[in-house]
C-alpha cells in the first residue's frame, strides 16, 4: 500500500551532523590514547607482526637455491655453506631436499605465528571495543535530555554498536600492519639495492604516482564513508520507530507504509554504498595498473641484465619476488582503503559524542548530600527548550519539608518541565531552584537525584523480573525489603498470584502486565527508595476508577513525611495536597488551599507567605 501525504517533506536525507571533522593524525592519536590500557597486548601483536619481515625476505630463498644451485651451476651462498652440515651440500639432491625442508618449515612457522596473532588480536580487539563502547554508553547517559530529545535513541545506539568497533579496525588492523609494512619495505629496498641498484630505481619509479593517487582519493573516500554512516543510522531509525510503535502501526494497518519507509531509506543507503564501492574499485584499479607497470618494467630490465651477464637468473627471480612483495601491501591498502576510511568516519562520529559536553554538568567543588530535609524553593524560574520559546516564566514558590503541592494545568502548560528542572534533567534558563536553601547546581548530581523518588504517568519497567524492577531504586535491597515495598504499594497480592511470583519476567517495557500493575510496581520502587522528596507525574491518569482508588491509597501512605509535588489533570486527585497551583502558558495563574485546613499546615503557610500570586 502506497500512501501519499502531500504535506510530508520529500527529502529522505538523514539529519545533519555538525561534528567537527578530524584529521587522520588526530584520530590516530586519540584512538591510540583510548587503547593505552592494552598497549602491552598491542606490543606483542606488533612483535609477532614484525616477524613478517624476515619470513617475507626468506620466502624466495628456496626458489633461488633451486634455480641457481640445483638447476644451474652456481655455488651455494656463503651464509648457507656456513650453517648447513657437509652432507646437506654434497649433491644436487641434498641441496634440493634442503630447499624443500626450508620451504615447509617456513610455512609451518608462519602458520603458527598467524594462529597466535589471530587469537591475540581477537581478544585484544574485543576488549578494546567493549571498553570503548562502555565509555560512549556511560557518556551518552550523562548527556542532557536536550541532546536525547534532539538526536533520538537510535543515533546513540548506532554510535555505540556500529561506530565503536572502529577502534579495533584502526588500532590493530590499521596501525600495526602499516608499521610492519614500513619495516618490510625498508628491508626489501636495502636487499634489492645490494643485489642491483638499477632494479631498485625501476621499482621505486612508480612511488610518486602511488603517493599522488593515495592523497587524491583519501578525502573522497572519507567523505563518502561519512555519508554511508549517516544513511545507515537513518535506516536504523526507521526500524526502531516502527518496532517501538508496533501497536500503533498495527492499529492503523500501516505495515506496508513502514516497509516502504524502510525500503526507501535503505535504497538511498544502497546507492551511497555502491558509489563508495565504485570509488574504492577505481582506486584499486589505478593502484593495480601502476604496480603492474612497475613490475613489468623491472622484469624487462632484469631480463636484459641476465642476458648481459650482470645478474643471475636466480637473483632476477629473487628481486622480482621482492618487488612483488613490495607492491602487495600497496594493493592490499588500496583494497581496504574504503574500509579504513569507513572506520575513520566511525571513529570521528564516536569521538564527536564523547566531545559533547552535557548541558547539565557537575561543578568542580560540588557539595555532597546524604539526605535532604526537603525544603524546596523556585525563585523567578524560567526555561525554554529551544532558547526562543519559553515554557516557564517567572515561577516562584516555596515548600517547607513535608509539604504537599498539587500542580494542575492544561497539556503543554509546563507541569512536567517544572519537576524536570527540580531533578536537574535540565537547568533553568533564568532564576534558581533551591533545596534546603542551597542552589541545586551546588550539589553533586548523583547525590541530588538520590533525594527524589519519581512515579511517572507511563510507568517505565525493564525487561527483567518484577523483583529486579522494584529493586532498581535500591539494587542492594534484600528480598524482604522488596516484599515490604510491594505490600505498601498494594502490589504483593497480584505478584504472589503470578506463576513465578517476584521472578516473573515483565517483557519489554513491562508490556506483559496491565497499566495498573505496572503503576503499582513503580510505586513499590518509590517506597523502596525512601527518598525525602516525592514527584508524582499524573500517576493515575491511565487507569480505571477502582485501580485509581488502590493507587491513591498507596500514594497517601507514600507521601507521609515527604515533600511531595503531584501533577494531575483531575482536581480530585489533588484533594490531599496542602496547596494547589494552576499553571497556564508557563505561569502560575491561581493558588488554592485545601478546604478545611484553616491555618493548619506549615507547608501551606510557607507556600502562601512565599508570595505565590494569582
Amino acid at each position: 500500500m502506497n500512501v501519499h501525504l502531500p504535506w510530508r517533506r520529500r527529502s529522505s536525507q538523514p539529519p545533519t551532523d555538525s561534528a567537527r571533522e578530524m584529521t587522520d593524525v588526530e584520530l590516530y592519536q586519540r584512538l591510540l590514547s583510548e587503547a593505552r590500557p592494552f598497549w602491552p597486548h598491542i606490543g606483542v601483536i606488533f612483535l609477532l607482526s614484525l616477524l613478517t619481515t624476515p619470513f617475507t625476505l626468506f620466502a624466495p630463498v628456496p626458489l633461488k637455491i633451486v634455480v641457481d644451485n640445483v638447476v644451474g651451476a652456481e655455488p651455494l651462498p656463503g651464509f648457507l655453506q656456513d650453517v648447513l652440515p657437509a652432507f646437506a651440500t654434497r649433491s644436487d639432491t641434498a641441496i634440493l631436499t634442503v630447499a624443500v625442508v626450508m620451504l615447509v618449515s617456513l610455512a609451518l612457522v608462519t602458520q603458527l605465528r598467524d594462529l597466535a596473532m589471530l587469537m591475540l588480536k581477537t581478544y585484544t580487539g574485543e576488549k578494546l571495543v567493549l571498553g570503548f563502547r562502555a565509555r560512549i554508553f556511560r557518556h551518552v547517559q550523562r548527556l542532557s535530555l536536550t541532546y536525547h530529545d534532539s538526536k533520538g535513541t537510535t543515533d546513540s545506539l548506532y554510535r555505540i554498536q556500529s561506530d565503536a568497533p572502529a577502534i579495533q579496525t584502526i588500532a590493530i588492523d590499521g596501525v600495526i600492519p602499516f608499521i610492519t609494512s614500513g619495516v618490510t619495505l625498508a628491508s626489501m629496498l636495502f636487499i634489492v639495492y645490494k643485489i642491483n641498484w638499477q632494479l631498485l630505481l625501476v621499482g621505486l619509479s612508480v612511488s610518486p604516482i602511488l603517493y599522488f593517487l593515495s592523497r587524491s582519493y583519501r578525502p573522497r573516500l572519507r567523505r563518502q564513508s561519512r555519508e554511508v554512516k549517516k544513511l545507515d543510522s537513518s535506516t536504523w531509525r526507521v526500524v526502531q520507530e516502527a518496532l517501538a510503535s508496533v501497536r500503533v502501526v498495527k492499529a492503523f494497518g500501516q505495515e506496508d507504509l513502514e516497509r516502504d519507509r524502510f525500503v526507501k531509506n535503505s535504497s538511498i543507503k544502497l546507492w551511497a554504498r555502491v558509489r563508495l564501492t565504485f570509488a574504492e574499485a577505481g582506486f584499486a584499479v589505478l593502484i593495480g595498473m601502476t604496480t603492474a607497470v612497475g613490475g613489468a618494467t623491472a622484469l624487462f630490465v632484469g631480463a636484459r641484465l641476465v642476458t648481459s651477464g650482470a645478474l643471475t637468473l636466480g637473483e632476477m627471480l629473487l628481486v622480482t619476488a621482492y618487488l612483488a612483495h613490495l607492491y602487495e601491501p600497496l594493493k592490499a591498502i588500496s583494497k581496504k582503503a574504503a574500509t579504513l576510511q569507513l572506520a575513520m568516519a566511525s571513529a570521528e562520529r564516536a569521538f564527536s559524542v564523547l566531545d559533547r559536553r552535557p548541558d547539565v554538568d557537575e561543578r568542580p567543588a560540588a557539595a555532597a548530600l546524604t539526605r535532604a530535609r526537603g525544603a524546596i524553593e523556585f525563585r523567578d524560574v524560567g526555561f525554554a527548550y529551544a532558547g526562543d520559546h519559553p515554557v516557564l516564566s517567572d515561577v516562584s514558590f516555596e515548600l517547607a519539608p513535608g509539604a504537599r503541592l498539587g500542580i494542575a494545568g492544561t497539556t503543554g502548560a509546563g507541569k512536567t518541565t517544572l519537576v524536570s528542572l527540580l531533578t536537574r534533567f535540565y537547568d533553568p534558563s533564568a532564576g534558581s531552584i533551591f533545596l534546603d536553601g542551597r542552589d541545586l547546581r551546588d550539589y553533586r548530581l548523583a547525590d541530588l537525584r538520590n533525594q527524589f523518588a519519581i512515579v511517572l504517568q507511563d510507568a517505565v519497567l525493564f525487561s527483567t523480573s518484577i523483583g529486579e524492577n522494584i529493586a532498581y531504586s535500591r539494587p542492594d535491597a534484600s528480598f524482604e525489603e522488596i516484599v515490604a515495598a510491594a505490600r505498601a504499594a498494594n502490589a504483593h497480592d497480584f505478584i504472589s498470584g503470578l506463576p513465578d511470583g517476584y521472578d516473573t519476567r515483565v517483557g519489554e517495557r513491562g508490556m506483559r502486565l496491565s497499566g495498573g500493575e505496572r503503576q503499582r510496581i513503580a510505586l513499590a520502587r518509590a517506597f523502596l527508595k525512601d527518598a525525602p522528596v516525592l514527584i508524582l507525574d499524573e500517576p493515575t491518569s491511565s487507569v480505571d476508577v477502582k485501580t485509581e482508588a488502590e493507587i491513591m491509597d498507596s500514594m497517601q501512605r507514600l507521601m507521609v513525611g515527604r515533600t511531595t509535588l503531584m501533577i494531575a489533570h483531575r482536581l480530585s486527585t489533588l484533594e490531599g495536597c496542602d496547596v494547589r497551583i494552576q499553571l497556564e502558558h508557563g505561569r502560575i495563574v491561581s493558588l488554592s488551599r485545601r478546604s478545611g485546613v484553616g491555618e493548619a499546615s506549615r507547608g501551606e503557610r510557607s507556600a502562601v507567605e512565599s508570595g505565590i500570586r494569582v
